[in-house]
């Protein structure tokens, strides 16, 4: 019989074609019970609750050891959708005491896309936040009750203190940008908004853990997996410990009641903030809670801008207390020596330009002109300066020599303190006015204001501060800050690095020579307090607006000094009003730990005065 080879080659290739197919099969099965893990994870939903165990935030303690943020627990109530069976609602209400209605609008919320875009039916999901201690205990005895419910522990922020809500910040549910940005967050979870949680969230929140629980085919907790095996423990946040004196930002914050405006103190040698008073301010209870929403909106319509923290967000002009900085360039650039006398006939008179002053000495020299606040002084050293076409070519080129003085003490640009929203204030260039006034066709008497701290320039509280201390250290400074320590960790070296100024340090002991002088027998005098030798500039910055700005700038002890400050009060009218009186209560309360008899009319007067009046600012 005659052999057919069709047949044979046949055989074979079905015999192939059922090997491939039996290779195909245990790849795919191989694939579904091995590396793919979405059945696995659905039959693991069916039997296992993993619950995110949430870390302890981080607490925040002030540079004495005082704790000032500290956690409380928060109970979530939580649930699976599709996992929902049949439940009295009367009794869940009952439990919770709330009302039918409420309970309607909770689930209403947490299937609406635009209040909840993470919502699945299949994932866990928050219903209601932060239940009371009572409701999460009568709400645990009865879950069973309830199939598919939960409950979820969470840490809510506690503060020891009223005060310090400009640079604490808060905490609020993350949104969808969140989770978009980092793989961290979860919907439901929290993130540190505003102020220090902001800026040390990383730090702060720690690293989450989970409990795997076993669940009988009801959906009911029968236990943990493996007694707690399988478990990962949470990684509580680092603890801060805060440049800040909480009890002198505590006295700042109370000095400002009824005014607008800010404190910023510093300790000059390490840069580290001890107070930064912002005014008005809010309690920073206010935005813990169940109630965070309403008090937020709140906050957000009120006309006096709580939430706008004015010590490093707000640019004013900072008028006298501008001075110091042009006594040091003209000194730098060799446009005055210590014999330099300039005219002052109650003013500035050049042409027929007029700038006011006072009545005092003249002519005046640098240490007087210091001492009694002398506008024509600094106005015919800027001009001389501006003009001098001899050394500097042309008026643009001398003004951009003048601006990078500026810069070098620390103006014009953000100093990088360690708190979100800084405002970098305005130190204009010479390009700004060319634009305005065209190239070559402006000279010194076109912007004379900028000499005294007014026309375009602008610094926030904080940079007049650093000037201050930059002042008090004879010519550098430390980047500020209001961290310390992170759970006993050096901070970072940028907030460690001194910023030596390019003017020679004799000179800033000529200009903390005429501060001196402000407070010994000048516009300064409420400034000194018993025991120290307290250095100060008076400032009072003209408003188109409305009453003029008072603020002040001070150091003490003029050697070795511990504290520099900057005060600003909108619409307070002369410096010497409430700039000093509030500076030198300030500088006196952080070195001698109260207020001298004598002195306790100034601080009554303070603590009874409101500015507010004066603002204009119309509240509904």
């Amino acid at each position: 019989m005659k052999k057919d080879y069709r047949l044979e080659k046949r055989k074979y290739v079905i015999g192939g074609l059922l090997i491939v197919l039996a290779v195909i099969y245990i790849f795919r099965l191989l694939e579904l019970q091995v590396f793919e893990t979405k059945y696995k994870e659905n039959a693991d939903s069916n039997a296992f609750l993993r619950k995110t165990v949430y870390p302890s935030r981080g607490q925040m303690f002030d540079r004495n050891g005082n704790l000032v943020v500290y956690n409380k627990p928060a109970y979530d109530v939580m649930i699976i959708p599709r996992e929902i069976g049949d439940f009295d609602t009367l009794d869940l209400c009952s439990t919770l005491r709330i009302s039918k209605e409420e309970l309607r609008g909770y689930f209403e919320d947490m299937r609406n896309p635009r209040k909840n875009p993470g919502y699945s039916s299949y994932t866990q999901q928050v219903l209601i936040t932060h239940i009371s201690a009572e409701d999460y205990g009568r709400l645990q005895e009865k879950l069973y009750r309830f199939p598919g419910f939960f409950i979820q522990k969470r840490i809510l922020r506690e503060y020891a203190y009223e005060v310090g809500a400009n640079f604490l910040g808060n905490i609020r549910e993350v949104n969808r940008r969140d989770i978009e940005n980092d793989d961290y967050y979860r919907p439901g979870d929290y993130t540190g908004d505003l102020g220090i949680e902001k800026s040390y969230e990383y730090f702060l929140r720690g690293v989450k853990g989970q409990e795997i629980l076993i669940r009988d085919a009801h959906g009911r907790i029968k236990g943990r997996y493996e007694n707690g095996a399988k478990d990962v423990a949470p990684v509580s946040g680092k603890d801060l410990k805060l440049s800040i004196d909480i009890k002198l930002q505590e006295y700042g914050e109370k000095l400002m009641q009824g005014k607008i405006g800010a404190i910023v103190a510093i300790e000059p040698a390490t840069g580290e903030i001890l107070a930064l008073v912002s005014s008005p301010t809010y309690n920073p209870k206010e935005l813990v809670g169940r109630e965070r929403g309403k008090n937020y909106r709140a906050l957000v319509n009120d006309p006096y801008k709580p939430l706008y923290d004015r010590s490093i967000m707000a640019a004013y002009p900072p008028g006298s207390t501008f001075k110091p900085t042009q006594g040091l360039i003209f000194r730098q650039e060799g446009i005055i020596d210590l014999s330099t006398a300039y005219p002052c006939y109650h003013g500035y008179i050049n042409g027929g330009l007029r700038v006011g002053c006072h009545g005092h000495e003249s002519p005046i020299t640098l240490k007087p002109a210091i001492r009694t606040s002398c506008n024509a002084y600094f106005c015919w050293g800027f001009k001389n300066m501006i003009d001098r076409r001899s050394k500097y070519g042309s008026p643009a080129n001398a003004f951009e020599v003048w601006k990078n003085y500026m810069v070098d003490l620390g103006y014009g640009y953000k100093l990088g303190v360690d708190l979100p929203g800084e405002s970098r204030g305005f130190i204009p260039n010479s390009k700004f006015y060319s634009k305005i006034y065209g190239e070559n066709r402006w000279s010194a008497n076109t912007i004379i204001s900028v000499a005294i701290g007014q026309g375009e320039i602008l610094a926030t509280p904080l940079q007049i501060a650093n000037l201050c201390a930059t002042v008090a250290n004879r010519g550098y400074y430390v980047k500020p800050h209001i961290v310390k320590e992170i759970a006993d960790t050096v901070i970072a070296e940028e907030y460690r690095v001194k910023h030596v100024s390019r003017i020679r340090s004799e000179y800033f002991e000529e200009i903390a020579e005429g501060m001196r002088m402000a407070v010994v027998g000048g516009t300064c005098r409420n400034a000194q307090f018993p025991g120290y030798e307290v250095c100060g500039k008076t400032g009072t910055a003209q408003n188109p607006h409305g009453k003029d700005h008072s603020s002040f700038m001070g150091f003490a002890p003029m050697t070795d000094p511990k504290i520099a400050i900057c005060v600003y009060v909108e619409n307070g009218g002369w410096g010497a009003t409430y700039g000093v009186p509030i500076g030198g209560l300030m500088m006196e309360m952080y070195l001698n730990g109260k207020i001298a008899p004598e002195r306790k009319y100034i601080e009554d007067r303070i603590l009874q005065s409101n500015t507010i009046m004066y603002s204009g600012v119309k509240k509904h």
